[in-house]
């Protein structure tokens, strides 16, 4: 079976996730990872997820290593597999597959909480945008109509409304065109990794934006040290694997000073607070960890409080942001009309 006929597209978070906990159940259960994907593929349904486990138990029956057969499907995070790896020399496949598991759903929760922070707004935008054209293209003229009727036309701000109207309309085209780049732009910046990038890059000029890039970076790093670390690993070489993780260049500028101060034999809680990869109460507890040596417990404590920080801000933020586009909606449409039912109250009192 050739790749192309399992799946193009890579797993998510979610499924990467979900996939090393049921493997994770069952080598806890005692049975081997073989005889684990083979119940696997009984219990998947007709499709790409029996065909998916069929090649991958193929290829485990030909090198019977579990990091190879699941290299070879291509559709595994590089990060996962090396863990993997790990795991199976180690003889810690449970405890690290199991990790893994809360890894990404961990990763999963963060990607959900920026989606939901984005998402929202630009549905309200869209809307107001939407309302707002309909009231200069569709309404305004209606109220035209009346003025003319009444011997009389718009003058002052509302005429500057109706004229902003008729230029809409005369023009649709080139908004139409205008809207649909605009949407690109937005699915470029959401689907692509260069867009992605250049979002990152942006909102790092942003004051209110840069603090949650740091929180989110911060809490991979150490929901990443916490894996390596419980696998038996030593700091320097969980280092070297996290720093794959990172797709934030001035975090991994800290990084590579910290990973720099650790190989020339320096304590990671220290060089953790020097390069100010954790501060406050987190580089505290990262000094206890480090004396009592319990330094994987408190990195994955570490994660999941870092994990709340970034959803108490996502929550809100979106909590600030919908009276706020609300209000701004409602306090729009209510100018666009006053401009229009004040001065035509005003010839109507006159009559």
């Amino acid at each position: 079976m050739e790749k192309k006929d399992i799946q193009a597209k890579p797993f998510s978070n979610m499924e990467v996730s979900a996939f090393c906990g049921q493997i994770a159940l069952i080598l806890k259960s005692g049975i081997s990872s073989i005889e684990g994907i083979t119940i696997m593929m009984e219990d998947a349904p007709e499709g790409e997820e029996k065909n998916i486990l069929e090649f991958i138990l193929e290829r485990m029956q030909e090198s019977g290593n579990l990091y190879e057969s699941l290299s070879k499907t291509g559709l595994f995070p590089s990060y996962m597999l090396h863990m993997v790896e790990i795991g199976e020399e180690t003889g810690t496949l449970d405890e690290v597959l199991e990790a893994l598991s809360n890894h990404y759903d961990r990763e999963d929760a963060i990607g959900k909480s920026i989606k939901n922070a984005v998402t929202y707004p630009l549905i309200m935008a869209g809307m107001m945008v939407a309302v707002i054209i309909v009231l200069l293209v569709k309404v305004m003229p209606i109220f035209n109509q009346v003025f003319v009727q009444l011997g009389t036309e718009m003058t002052g701000f509302s005429r500057m409304l109706m004229d902003l109207g008729n230029a809409i309309n005369r023009y649709s085209i080139a908004l139409t065109v205008l809207l649909v780049a605009v949407v690109l732009l937005i699915l470029y910046c959401t689907r692509t990794q260069n867009g992605r990038v250049f979002c990152r890059n942006f909102g790092y000029h942003l004051a209110f934006i840069r603090p949650v890039y740091e929180e989110i970076a911060a809490c991979r790093f150490a929901s990443g040290m916490a894996l390596t670390l419980s696998s038996g690993l030593n700091p320097e070489r969980s280092m070297e694997l996290v720093s794959a993780l990172n797709d934030d260049p001035l975090y991994q500028e800290k990084l590579e000073i910290c990973r720099k101060k650790v190989d020339e034999g320096g304590d990671l809680s220290e060089a953790l607070h020097e390069t100010g990869m954790f501060t406050g109460i987190y580089a505290r507890m990262a000094s206890i960890g480090s004396r009592t040596g319990s330094m994987d417990q408190v990195m994955n404590r570490i994660a999941g409080l870092y994990q709340d920080d970034i959803d108490n801000r996502m929550n809100t933020a979106l909590a600030v942001l919908e009276p706020t586009l609300v209000i701004a909606l409602s306090l729009i449409v209510g100018v666009i009309l006053l401009s229009v039912m004040l001065p035509l109250m005003g010839i109507m009192s006159s009559l």
